[in-house]
């Protein structure tokens, strides 16, 4: 019996646990946790996750503001090992539809390049209104597997 007990509270431990270890990979944090950032983030979904070199990735990210943003940019930067490897940016009304107001989703759909190497990468995501006022800022981190693998990923906050 007490074998028995104690195999239902190992699997149950596991059951709790596991979700939260998976879960830590696409955390997401603000830039400056006492900023009160017009953009407020809600969640963030990474599918396929992990991503793939070479295939189409999808991040979305669930957001709402109480102000009108008519238009602006995203800064993305991309380290890889606390090493610096990629910087873009996109005009905000390509990636959701303007003007924003109230929960809106901005999502960005692209393909990295097949010998991008595999490994652990951390993504900043800078919003910016027409006049590089910041509007809100994130970072988290995500995985480049060598095998694709057709999950999807989602933290709500």
């Amino acid at each position: 019996m007490a074998v028995k007990l104690f195999v239902v509270a190992l699997f149950s431990s596991l059951c709790i646990l596991f979700p939260m270890a998976s879960a830590n990979s696409t955390d997401f944090q603000y830039c400056n946790k006492k900023t009160n950032y017009v953009v407020k983030v809600r969640g963030l979904d990474i599918t396929p996750y992990p991503v793939k070199g070479g295939k189409e990735t999808t991040f979305s990210i669930a957001a709402t503001t109480d102000e009108n943003i008519s238009g602006g940019k995203l800064v993305i930067d991309v380290k890889y090992l606390f090493l610096h490897v990629h910087k873009e940016s996109h005009d905000i009304c390509e990636e959701t539809s303007c003007p924003v107001s109230g929960d809106f989703v901005i999502s960005h759909s692209q393909a990295l390049p097949g010998i991008t190497p595999p490994g652990s990468y951390t993504l900043t995501m800078r919003m910016l209104d027409g006049s590089n006022r910041e509007l809100s800022c994130i970072t988290f981190g995500f995985s480049i597997s060598l095998i694709a693998e057709s999950k999807a990923v989602a933290v709500d906050m």
